[in-house]
């Protein structure tokens, strides 16, 4: 493995430890973003999350796009050559599909859209993925709505 990509791990493990309130050990020995899945659990509205830190430039990030809705960064431990995470700005309750209301309809939608529009910027024309995970089952590791935006090599199915 490379240098860089070791580092990358690293930074995620410390961030994602953080996060969950364990320390950079116990987030080394969480083999995988399922475990770290199960071990996450549903923030109170009052307690930021790891996303709310980047909103709030508390924890660094490479922005490629933002405006008044929404915030997108590459993530740091990428699993495709584009991985970009995509959030709202406000939670709004709004911390997995599975709580989404009708008065969401908006930034849901504003979310796909901006998918499509970084997936033109990033160059992705041969197509890119898009993966929402909600809740334990589904590898939901921050209980803030984001979306996965994954491109720049060939997708395999089924994908989980």
């Amino acid at each position: 493995m490379n240098k860089l990509l070791v580092l990358g791990r690293i930074l995620r493990l410390k961030v994602l430890g953080s996060h969950l309130g364990v320390t950079f050990n116990q987030a080394h020995h969480m083999a995988s973003e399922k475990e770290a899945a199960l071990a996450a659990t549903p923030p109170d509205d009052d307690k930021p999350t790891i996303f709310d830190k980047i909103l709030q430039k508390e924890i660094p990030s490479t922005v490629v796009y933002e405006d008044e809705k929404v915030l997108a960064f590459r993530d740091i431990a990428p699993q495709a050559p584009t991985h970009i995470i995509i959030i709202p700005k406000v939670r709004d309750g709004l911390t997995g599909l599975s709580k989404a209301e009708e008065r969401h309809e908006d930034i849901l939608g504003h979310l796909l859209y901006t998918a499509k529009v970084i997936a033109k910027q990033e160059g992705l024309s041969d197509g890119f993925r898009i993966v929402i995970n909600d809740g334990p089952n589904g590898c939901q590791s921050v209980y803030h709505l984001h979306v996965h935006l994954l491109g720049g090599r060939q997708m395999n199915w089924p994908p989980g």
